[in-house]
């Protein structure tokens, strides 16, 4: 009986293994947007370009002096 499920259970697993290895992967058409994109907007994105002081909230707040 073992040998019977074991046979069972490997089609099941060999049929599967065909299944996956038929499916068509889009993978490397995904990096390649993925990286097009970061190119187009890397002029946009703050941590790359960095933020004009004036206008950083981070900024070191100036003293005040009264004379």
């Amino acid at each position: 009986m073992s040998g019977s499920s074991s046979v069972t259970a490997m089609k099941k697993v060999v049929q599967q293994l065909l299944l996956e290895a038929g499916l068509n992967r889009v993978v490397s058409q995904a990096a390649a947007d993925l990286k097009q994109f970061c190119l187009q907007n890397s002029q946009h994105d703050p941590l790359l370009t960095g933020v004009p002081s004036s206008t950083s909230p981070f900024r070191p707040q100036k003293a005040c002096f009264f004379l």
